[in-house]
């Protein structure tokens, strides 16, 4: 019996999108605009001014109750409690029991009774009930998907200038990197996607519209996720189901950074794995930059090669409009250095690349690691 396919959902800005002649696709079951004419051109606008992504395709997640703190301690392998004020924010990954990263998202900490996670689209029925079932075991903790909040990414260089705008009498230019500040009934955050500053505005729907036409009227182009991809990769950012997924480690995937080793009396679900196997001396693989040397375009599932022999293989590529070359990230032997040759397997042709510490791209600048 043939089953048809589920529609894909619309955000509170797909009219909009529509409306100004985006290419719109499906992704992670939401209809999402890829671009609005030319991907390029909305890249260098982000790198170089400003525009606005939509993303009400995440999830928002409200966890409450009086052993809420307790409870995303043991949830998460980085330790909400180095937030310390309301507004802080925190990158994370979410493991299982195996190491493996279920999601990675961010946390905001409203008191030490309520937080607001942000978790990725594709994974956002899957994360509640995976949160939902670890939370019986903290009495009086809740955790509730809100389907009314949507979010609006302004990235770039000039993005404080026309948030400000946006928000006059709001104090933004002392609001810090992961903090936040809630008003009017939502929370204006100094957090992004791109590598260059920028603010999330997360609000209810009808508000989220009127933001975007705002904006619009601001001279703020909107951006689709064709440059928003291309963006964070020149970025090192990972994007959930390439560069890592429930069966890879945040060890092997740019991700050991958030594993908050101390307290060593905190036991958070996946720690267990972790400790095996840092006394074993780490992941058998890393995740590295790789910058192809001749002409072409790297992609996701392409084998990399070290003195001819299998290494591993790229998770995420593109062709870098900052650098005007082949970029990716990739997995590979944790015995590669920085600045070593790996060759490509691109249509069954090997090509030589330059092996690099991440991100390639901050702040406009090229910043990758050759040596």
């Amino acid at each position: 019996m043939h089953r048809s396919k589920p529609m894909s959902q619309q955000t509170p800005l797909y009219p909009y999108h529509v409306e100004a002649g985006a290419k719109m696709v499906d992704f992670a079951g939401w209809m999402m605009p890829v671009s609005y004419g030319s991907q390029l051109q909305e890249h260098h606008q982000v790198r170089q001014h400003v525009g606005m992504f939509d993303v009400c395709h995440m999830g928002h997640v409200q966890v409450s109750g009086p052993q809420a703190t307790a409870y995303l301690q043991f949830l998460l392998c980085n330790d909400v409690a180095k937030l310390r004020e309301a507004g802080q924010a925190i990158y994370t990954g979410m493991l299982n029991s195996s190491g493996g990263v279920i999601d990675d998202l961010i946390v905001y900490r409203d008191d030490e009774q309520h937080y607001h996670v942000v978790v990725n689209a594709a994974n956002r029925e899957g994360d509640v009930q995976w949160m939902q079932d670890r939370a019986q075991d903290f009495e009086g903790v809740t955790v509730t998907l809100d389907p009314q909040l949507g979010m609006i990414a302004v990235q770039g260089p000039e993005a404080q200038q026309r948030v400000a705008e946006l928000f006059a009498g709001v104090e933004l230019e002392a609001l810090k990197t992961f903090r936040s500040i809630i008003i009017e009934g939502g929370r204006i955050a100094r957090t992004g996607y791109t590598g260059e500053d920028g603010f999330e505005l997360i609000f209810p729907a009808q508000t989220i519209i009127t933001l975007w036409t705002r904006l619009q009227a601001m001279q703020v182009p909107p951006i689709g996720l064709g440059a928003r991809d291309t963006l964070r990769l020149e970025a090192g950012l990972n994007l959930y189901g390439s560069d890592m997924d429930h069966k890879i480690d945040p060890l092997a995937c740019g991700m050991g950074w958030t594993v908050a080793w101390e307290p060593t009396t905190r036991m958070f679900l996946g720690r267990d794995y972790l400790e095996l196997l840092r006394e074993s001396g780490g992941s058998s693989q890393q995740r590295v930059g790789l910058i192809l040397t001749d002409k072409g375009v790297l992609r996701a599932g392409q084998p990399v090669l070290f003195h001819g022999r299998p290494s591993g293989h790229v998770t995420s590529g593109t062709w870098s409009p900052t650098l005007e070359q082949g970029i990716a990230m990739a997995r590979v032997d944790a015995s590669i250095e920085i600045g070593q040759m790996v060759d490509v397997v691109i249509r069954n042709r090997s090509m030589p690349a330059r092996v690099v510490g991440l991100p390639f791209v901050r702040h406009g600048q090229v910043v990758y690691k050759a040596s």
